[in-house]
């Protein structure tokens, strides 16, 4: 069938999928499976054999729950020094009276950061610089996308009080009405969900009554889920049968973008509920947000030599998460493959710099000279 209908969705097939269960032998990189959901010690993962640890996520994001949890991928001293620079943007924010929205959450409750990747970067770059450092993001996001992948992040609140979401997908597909969604043959529903991982970083404790995201893992297998998740008896189920883990201050979920979810309310009383949403996307994607990583790239460059003296390897995952890692798209005429299939990336031209430890100056006019190479004549 080369089309969906909506005609087609019905509650009891997404039940018939759900009927799968987590099988503890598919992940024995993991501690335990806790309600579906396979969680792993950040440690344990550290010292196994990352290219099997990367098949185990990939299966499990795929063919398997659609979601991991990983406990402690994120130190406490980084995630702090990161929370204080989310704080000022928030407060800046509320300052200048802008107020953050949400795609499936009534807007003013909550606070929300937009392009809170390239805001740390330019107004803090040695805790940006210390933050995307973090091999477990370059393992989790190489796994599920494979290489030049493009992070973007969000800072999410949920306030005391504040209202969570409503159950969705995310983007692609997700961000469409179920029109446009049926617009797109079958294979596209689903190649979308391969596009993009999901993620979140817990910038403090999240105790269950403080809206932690909630989940139905196994449902991103269901075909016509990018058509279902608006229909009253999806979201009345979703509301009655989802799983919901607390989560420690450095833990971080990865999942599957088909995956049915929705942040949690938080009931708490005293929990401002703050979440860094990473949405990384493919090189064969578009992302959601725009952003300038030529500029991220020239804030950054300072504290990325830096650091490339002391952990070459963590200055490889903040080149990975900074700068365009695909070499496309690019005018042919003046930026030429020579030598290769493809000329050089943004990402390219910067490892380049840093082995060569190239003044901020030759950077720049390098940077400039790349874009100008991309540009049509």
């Amino acid at each position: 069938m080369n089309w969906l209908n909506p005609d087609d969705v019905r509650l009891d097939d997404l039940l018939t999928v759900l009927k799968e269960q987590t099988d503890t032998a598919d992940y024995p990189h993991a501690t335990r499976i806790e309600h579906q959901v396979p969680v792993y010690d950040a440690e344990r993962i550290r010292s196994a054999d990352p290219r099997v640890v990367q098949a185990e996520f990939a299966a499990a994001f795929g063919t398997g729950p659609g979601i991991v949890v990983l406990k402690g991928a994120f130190g406490n001293e980084v995630v702090d020094a990161t929370t204080a620079e989310f704080t000022k943007l928030i407060d800046e924010q509320h300052r200048s009276g802008a107020a953050g929205g949400d795609h499936f959450a009534k807007p003013g409750a909550n606070d929300r950061v937009w392009n809170a990747l390239e805001k740390l970067a330019v107004g803090a770059p040695e805790v940006y610089a210390a933050y995307y450092a973090n091999d477990l993001l370059a393992l989790v996001a190489t796994a599920w996308l494979g290489p030049a992948y493009q992070v973007t992040s969000q800072v999410n609140v949920v306030n005391p009080g504040g209202e969570g979401q409503t159950v969705h997908r995310d983007y692609h597909l997700g961000f469409q009405s179920d029109e446009v969604a049926a617009q797109y043959p079958a294979h596209v529903h689903r190649l979308s969900s391969v596009l993009t991982l999901q993620g979140a970083v817990a910038h403090c404790d999240m105790p269950v009554e403080s809206g932690p995201t909630l989940y139905l893992p196994h449902s991103q297998k269901y075909e016509l889920g990018y058509l279902a998740y608006r229909r009253p008896e999806f979201s009345d189920y979703f509301v009655a049968n989802h799983v919901q883990l607390p989560l420690e201050k450095g833990d971080a979920v990865f999942f599957n973008p088909a995956l049915f979810h929705a942040a949690g309310s938080n009931h708490s009383t005293d929990i401002k509920r703050m979440a860094n949403l990473l949405q990384v996307s493919s090189a064969f994607g578009r992302a959601m947000e725009s952003i300038d990583r030529a500029r991220m790239v020239s804030a950054v460059y300072p504290a990325l030599l830096r650091m490339a003296k002391q952990d070459p390897e963590g200055a490889g995952n903040v080149i990975a998460a900074t700068a365009e890692g695909y070499a496309f798209p690019t005018n042919l005429d003046r930026d030429q493959p020579i030598g290769g299939l493809a000329p050089l990336s943004q990402a390219d031209v910067l490892r380049q710099a840093v082995t060569e430890a190239w003044t901020p100056e030759r950077l720049d006019q390098a940077l400039a000279e790349h874009h100008t190479r991309r540009l049509t004549n």
